[in-house]
């Protein structure tokens, strides 16, 4: 199968270059930070909005990108790189600076926050040249094209992955794509989009993935199951062997997608993976659903969606379809609104608004596209958690009525604001770095925790650990704040240590949760 994608590839590659142009003036739709709002996951944990509100840069190469990450005051500083071109290993190369920790042959996200990556002008073509995303957030990609990535071969780049993301990964906006590669693993190729190690809060919409043997993967392996919260809608997978998600544990909520030509398996649901699937159309492909290659078992929450010519497996040890007449077997809660089309028109809409250079329209929740608003400056009102002693996904905080300590604090601050329920009240440490710990007089299993930043330090925290405050044993690193997830512990002490920040670092609540 994998060399038959390849061979269906070669006659769409002829056609799919698109050459640099210098000087061409923007529309004025492309020359905002991007074009409509965050939609999915990565409107929750306080919004995705990437450089909005910060400087505009345009950039024709991959050092150009680099360099205008690295020209930032800070490593959180706003900004919107407007991308025109052919962005490939020629032309790109590492740039250092305070800001920044780029890398050659691939276009580096790591730790930072705030940034739009947005393709104008005739378009942005990422060739032979992977998107890697670690230990960041805010980060929004759309309206451009990334071919070609290989792990094997020459030249490689990002793992074969054509958009990566690991480490700490909080709220990420990936819209409007083209994600192509020209075969499977023996041709070189891996996951056109990957997330692993503790990612959440991601989008992708209105996007194409074709032509590849696997199309993305949440988790890397029965045991990273730190990674959730996943939208998937308005997206065409074409032409791909597996994996549309392969989702390990965590919660994804996939609808209104358009599936062709799915030759192994589609939605793989495994490892306690719960998938919320619905109004999408699956047409002439294989086992579209279910758990696939493994014993551990996931679940699905189904309704609206059509199979027009779907074939289907029989149950073995490790294979378990969920059709040919797929029920649900869990139910997946969305904390967030959205719109649905009707299945039917899924594949009609899909195609005139998913991928690179379609105009950025979007569906008016009635199968018509339409041109959505610029993306405000600001979070929208909707996309900013409910200062709560409970969180949108449910679950008691246990940090209420527990003890708290740390390192030295700031004049004026307290251990105990940080479990008072009161987003005004915070703790500071002395100087940029510093830890926080929740304690209580008998054990409690703790998997997932969330921090919330007071009010005007919003993105201050850099890097992080989670420790059991008892044996020191680290439970989870990344950067930025948000929620944080890892494999229950039973502990009676818990520790924040920010271990890196822009600015002064002020924590508004630690709170704690069994699940």
């Amino acid at each position: 199968m994998r060399r038959a994608v390849a061979l269906r590839f070669q006659a769409a590659l002829a056609t799919a270059a698109i050459a640099a142009a210098i000087g061409v003036v923007l529309p004025a739709i492309q020359a905002s930070a991007a074009t409509g709002s965050a939609t999915g996951y990565a409107t929750s944990n306080g919004g995705t909005t990437g450089g909005a509100g910060g400087q505009t840069v345009r950039a024709t190469t991959g050092t150009a990108i680099h360099a205008a990450l690295c020209s930032r005051a800070s490593t959180s500083t706003p900004i919107t790189i407007q991308v025109e071109g052919t962005i490939n290993h020629g032309n790109t190369s590492k740039v250092s600076g305070t800001s920044c920790n780029t890398a050659d042959g691939l276009i580096e996200l790591k730790q930072i926050s705030n940034v739009t990556i947005i393709g104008v002008g005739n378009g942005a073509v990422f060739d032979q040249l992977g998107i890697h995303i670690r230990e960041a957030s805010n980060i929004i990609i759309q309206n451009v094209t990334v071919r070609n990535v290989k792990k094997s071969g020459s030249p490689i780049s990002n793992g074969g992955d054509a958009i990566s993301m690991e480490s700490g990964v909080r709220n990420i906006w990936v819209d409007h794509v083209t994600l192509e590669a020209s075969g499977g693993e023996s041709e070189g190729f891996d996951g056109l989009f990957d997330m692993k190690d503790n990612t959440q809060y991601v989008t992708l919409s209105y996007s194409i993935l074709r032509n590849s043997g696997r199309g993305g993967l949440i988790g890397s392996s029965e045991s990273d199951l730190s990674n959730g919260f996943i939208t998937f809608h308005h997206n065409l997978y074409e032409n791909i062997d597996s994996r549309t998600p392969l989702l390990r544990g965590g919660i994804a909520h996939i609808y209104n997608n358009s599936y062709v030509n799915l030759h192994e398996s589609g939605i793989n649901s495994r490892a306690g993976g719960r998938a919320k699937v619905e109004n999408n159309y699956f047409k002439d492909s294989k086992d579209v659903l279910g758990t696939f290659y493994t014993s551990e078992a996931g679940y699905w929450q189904v309704g609206g969606n059509i199979f027009d010519n779907v074939t289907w497996s029989s149950p073995g040890s490790e294979n378990n379809p969920a059709g040919p007449n797929p029920v649900s077997n869990t139910t997946v809660s969305i904390p967030y609104s959205y719109s649905l089309d009707g299945a039917g028109c899924v594949p009609a809409i899909v195609a005139q608004t998913a991928g690179a250079n379609k105009g950025l329209q979007v569906s008016n929740g009635n199968c018509t596209p339409q041109t959505p608003t610029p993306t405000p400056t600001t979070p929208t009102p909707s996309a900013t958690p409910t200062p709560s002693t409970t969180p949108t996904s449910g679950g008691t905080n246990l940090s209420i009525g527990a003890g708290s300590d740390g390192s030295s604090k700031a004049d004026g601050t307290s251990y105990g604001n940080v479990r008072d329920g009161n987003l005004s009240t915070y703790w500071s440490p002395v100087g940029s770095t510093g830890d926080i710990s929740i304690k209580w007089s008998s054990a409690k299993t703790v998997s997932r925790i969330i921090i919330r930043e007071a009010s005007g330090s919003a993105g201050a925290i850099g890097s992080w650990q989670v420790t059991n405050g008892g044996t020191g044993a680290v439970l989870a690193t990344g950067s930025g704040a948000g929620a944080i997830t890892f494999a229950p512990t039973s502990l009676s002490k818990i520790t924040f240590k920010i271990t890196s920040s822009t600015g002064t670092p002020r924590v508004a609540e630690f709170e704690t949760y069994a699940g």
